[in-house]
C-alpha cells in the first residue's frame, strides 16, 4: 500500500542565508513589518500563531475585528454553508488559508477571512491542500477599524490587490453599514460596486447566492429563513420539502377521518329510519 500524498505549500524559492549564515535561526516571534523572505515565510510564519500576511518581503499581522461584525461574519458563513448544502457547487476556506498573488508590481501571500473555491475553478481546492495555489471566486474580509490603517489595508489595499489577481467577487464586511462594500470586477477587469435591487445583494459568481443588505445586521433565524422567498430556494429546502409533505400526509389523514364521520353519520340516519320503518309495519 503506498503512503497517502500531501499537498504541501506553494513551492518557495530558496532561502539566502542570514549575513552569510545558514545556521542562524529565523526570529520565533518577529513583530509586523519584519522583512523575511518568501521561503522563511512559507517555512516559519505561514502557520504562526500570529497569523502572519506577507506583503512583497514584509510581515504583517491580520487586525483583529470587533464582536459585532464577528457576528456578521459567522451569519454569512451560515448562510454560505446552508448554500453549499443544497448546491454542492463550491468549497470555503476561513481565516488561516492563505493564497499567493503574483502581481505585476510585487507578491503577496493573503489569508482572506472567507475564502470560495467553485468546482469549477481551473484550480480546484483539494482535500490536503493547506494553502491555495489558484484564485478565489469570492473572498470576504471582516474590516477593523481600530485605526485608520487597517481600515485603508481592507477597503483600498487589498481591495486593489484582489482586483489586479482577478478575484472576480470581493466582499468587506462590517457591522457599520458604511463600510459594508461589495465589488465584482467588470469585464475590464476592474472592480464596481455590485448592483442592489430591492436591498438585495445577489452575486454573478455564486448562482443563486443571495442576501439582503439590512438582514447583515438583523440575522434573522433559520426559522425565519427557510420561510423567507429570498432564503428559501437554498436553506434546507429538503427540510422544507419534508415539511411540506408531513403536512399534506396529515391534511391526508384528517380528510380521511372527516369522510368516515360523515359515513358514520350517515349510517346512523339510515339505521334510524330503518328502525322506524321496522315500528311502523
Amino acid at each position: 500500500m503506498s503512503p497517502p500524498t500531501f499537498a504541501f505549500h506553494h513551492p518557495p524559492p530558496p532561502a539566502a542565508p542570514r549575513n552569510g549564515d545558514p545556521d542562524l535561526q529565523p526570529p520565533i516571534d518577529p513583530p509586523p513589518g519584519t522583512a523575511v523572505s518568501e521561503a522563511d515565510y512559507w517555512a516559519h510564519y505561514y502557520e504562526h500563531d500570529n497569523g502572519y500576511e506577507w506583503n512583497n518581503g514584509i510581515l504583517e499581522v491580520k487586525p483583529v475585528s470587533d464582536i459585532l461584525t464577528l457576528q456578521i461574519y459567522r451569519w454569512l458563513l451560515r448562510l454560505l454553508e446552508f448554500y453549499l448544502d443544497t448546491h454542492h457547487n463550491a468549497r470555503l476556506t476561513c481565516l488561516e488559508f492563505g493564497f499567493r498573488l503574483s502581481l505585476p508590481n510585487k507578491t503577496a501571500i493573503r489569508k482572506p477571512d472567507l475564502g470560495l473555491v467553485l468546482d469549477s475553478n481551473a484550480q480546484p481546492l483539494q482535500d490536503l491542500d493547506r494553502s491555495y495555489r489558484g484564485t478565489f471566486d469570492l473572498c470576504v474580509e471582516a474590516l477593523s477599524d481600530s485605526t485608520p490603517a487597517e481600515i485603508r489595508r481592507d477597503t483600498e489595499q487589498k481591495r486593489d490587490e484582489y482586483q489586479a489577481a482577478g478575484v472576480p467577487e470581493y466582499y468587506i464586511i462590517h457591522h457599520d453599514p458604511r463600510w459594508q462594500l461589495f465589488y465584482r470586477r467588470n469585464a475590464a477587469g476592474l472592480y464596481e460596486p455590485i448592483p442592489r435591487e430591492d436591498g438585495i445583494l445577489r452575486s454573478a459568481v455564486v448562482p443563486g447566492f443571495r442576501f439582503r443588505l439590512e438582514d447583515l445586521n438583523c440575522q434573522p433565524s433559520l426559522e425565519t429563513m427557510i420561510e423567507d422567498p429570498v432564503y428559501a430556494p437554498f436553506v434546507l429546502p429538503s427540510w422544507q420539502r419534508d415539511r411540506q409533505a408531513r403536512a399534506q400526509a396529515e391534511q391526508l389523514v384528517k380528510q380521511e377521518r372527516r369522510e368516515k364521520e360523515r359515513e358514520r353519520a350517515k349510517n346512523v340516519v339510515l339505521l334510524a329510519e330503518l328502525a322506524k320503518l321496522r315500528g311502523e309495519s
